[in-house]
């Protein structure tokens, strides 16, 4: 550290206190002063360039996401900033803490007409307003000694158990250049508890599942907040007590084991009439984690109206007005812990306790409702000489992961494949980005979860979202990051491209594109990237075993057919119901 401290060392060094190791951004003449911070640190933390502000955004998305770490992002004002806006609504929508400090011209030029002016003042943007709507938590530091307050104020806005985001902290560069005479040695701040909800709701929770396993049965909706609370292993519990089916919400693969007899598989929009079903025969419904978006839930609203619902989540519910909505709002692990005690030792009616020297009774055999699948393998493994499509390429992919690995699947027509057929092996996570759903998402993701697990990271995602954020291939070059981007190539929007055959005329497309050879030209701008184009399953696992064997990173391109159907349930119903759409393959769409 300098003789003089300024306020961006005491960013640095309280960053430090905090643990955190990356900071994701990207430079600019309004923030350099605190890389510059960063790198006269002895210690840490490292400073990590994107390409591009929204995937320093995605990073910290990611990064979090696969290690629970709250991470931090820097950048520069003027466009810098505004290109920060679509990653961080993502971290709104989707719970996700982090620390966002962002550049602003000095201070003493305010109202002057400076470069990339944000103040508010003399007609500018306003920047503190604008940030104020997307994040937990912004403040604009102008008194230089008042970041020793801000600073951890922000952090705690964050990491809010209740309701975690991004909190943003806008840092003139006059501002940032101060000297602060002396401070004491900057906290760690600790993440606030949430406090258990109370005792008699969590009876009444249990009543209500206990009663529902003696008529239709239970079934469960598993969101991410279990994985991000590590809570699988009360989740299991609590299911296997309830005699409960297990559905997941799309980003939550990786809570509950597929090849367990209860899963029942992916609900929601993305889902299958099948689990559809399966939900609606269910004489009660425990949410586990999630709100139950519409991503989550199409569909299924109006008929929870009339269920008994348990919701073990400290949001509250996409439900509306509900007479047996019981909430249990506390930590998410320990609320389910706690509920599967309730259950397991809570006495029933007579009929229901085991009498002495019996075993207890069989629960899972007792409901017709969401009837448990036969156990299934982890993943199908393609003939070798099978062409790809989505499907193919999916289950291979899902066949060659290693173990530990983290997957990040992107949107569209390519995320819907991965989210039905890409199974993570144990000790993995599975993300994907539906707060907003913004299409290049997982490749700065992707970056962010390899930095945070130093684990193999395989990203699947289509040359759309490619060509919006693919560039993010050189920082994992750049840090010899083990990242293997599948990019499945349909040279189309696929999903609009189905949208206007399904849903309009069909006779013109604003979204199929000339070919584009993405594998040959990622291989050309990046000597030393293992880059692959296959064209079978064979091809493609011998490909992912070679990235694999290494701890760098590799981009696979797999050509697929743009007309093929998603595994999407509004496209496949509107296929039986109106007879309207293009033909669909055996095997592309389930259900």
């Amino acid at each position: 550290m300098r003789n003089s401290p300024r306020v961006v060392d005491f960013v640095v060094d309280f960053l430090q206190r905090q643990e955190v190791s990356h900071v994701f951004g990207v430079g600019g003449a309004n923030i350099e002063d605190l890389y510059d911070a960063l790198h006269h640190a002895q210690a840490g933390p490292l400073g990590v360039v994107a390409k591009h502000e929204f995937s320093a955004a995605t990073m910290a998305d990611g990064y979090h996401r696969a290690s629970q770490r709250v991470p931090v992002i820097a950048a520069t004002s003027g466009a810098g900033a505004m290109n920060l806006v679509p990653g961080i609504a993502e971290l709104r929508a989707s719970y996700v803490p982090a620390l966002v400090l962002i550049g602003q011209p000095p201070a003493a030029l305010d109202g002057r007409g400076s470069f990339q002016e944000t103040s508010g003042l003399a007609g500018s943007i306003d920047a503190a307003r604008m940030f104020a709507e997307l994040a937990v938590y912004c403040v604009r530091v102008d008194d230089p000694e008042s970041i020793v307050r801000e600073l951890p104020r922000a952090l705690a806005a964050a990491t809010d158990p209740a309701a975690p985001g991004p909190a943003v902290l806008l840092l003139p560069k006059d501002v940032q250049q101060a000297v602060i005479p002396s401070w004491d040695p900057p906290a760690a701040v600790a993440p606030a508890a949430l406090p258990l909800s109370d005792a008699a709701e969590r009876s009444r929770a249990a009543a209500l599942l206990r009663a529902a396993t003696r008529r239709g049965g239970v079934a469960v909706i598993a969101g991410e907040a279990v994985a991000r609370a590590d809570a699988r292993p009360q989740l299991a519990r609590l299911t296997a007590a309830l005699g409960a089916a297990v559905a997941v919400v799309p980003d939550a693969k990786d809570v509950a084991d597929p090849r367990d007899p209860g899963h029942l598989g992916i609900a929601g929009a993305i889902g299958t009439a099948e689990v559809q079903e399966a939900l609606e025969r269910a004489s009660a419904v425990l949410l586990a984690g999630t709100r139950l978006p519409q991503m989550a839930g199409a569909g299924l609203h109006e008929h929870l109206k009339g269920v008994p619902v348990v919701c073990v989540d400290p949001r509250e519910p996409f439900l509306g007005a509900h007479e047996e909505l019981v909430r249990l709002t506390g930590p998410v692990a320990a609320e389910l812990e706690l509920l599967e005690r309730e259950v397991t030792t809570a006495p029933g009616p007579a009929t229901d306790r085991p009498a002495a020297g019996h075993p207890a009774p069989d629960r899972t055999a007792r409901h017709p409702g969401p009837a448990p699948r036969p156990v299934r393998p982890a993943a199908a493994v393609p003939d070798p000489a099978t062409p790809l499509d989505l499907r193919t390429a999916a289950l291979t992919v899902a066949a060659h992961l290693p173990e530990g690995a983290t997957v990040v699947a992107d949107a569209g027509n390519t995320g819907a494949a991965a989210i039905h057929h890409v199974d993570v092996p144990p000790g993995g996570r599975f993300i994907a980005a539906l707060g907003m759903g913004g299409m290049g998402h997982s490749f700065g993701a992707g970056v962010g979860a390899a930095f945070a697990t130093g684990r193999r990271t395989c990203v699947i995602a289509g040359d759309g979202a490619f060509f919006m954020h693919g560039m993010e291939v050189h920082t994992a070059v750049e840090h010899d990051l083990p990242v293997t981007f599948v990019v499945l190539n349909n040279n189309a929007h696929g999903m609009c491209a189905t949208r206007e055959q399904l849903f309009f005329s069909g006779d013109y497309s604003y979204n199929l594109f000339r070919p584009a050879r993405i594998g040959d030209g990622a291989a050309a701008m990046f000597p030393g990237l293992a880059a692959d184009t296959v064209r079978t399953a064979g091809e493609l696992g011998a490909a992912l075993d070679r990235a694999h064997a290494t701890s760098s990173p590799a981009l696979v391109c797999v050509d697929v057919d743009p007309t093929e159907m998603p595994p999407f349930r509004p496209f496949r119903q509107h296929v039986l119901l109106t007879g309207r759409g293009r033909p669909v393959r055996e095997g592309a769409v389930p259900g």
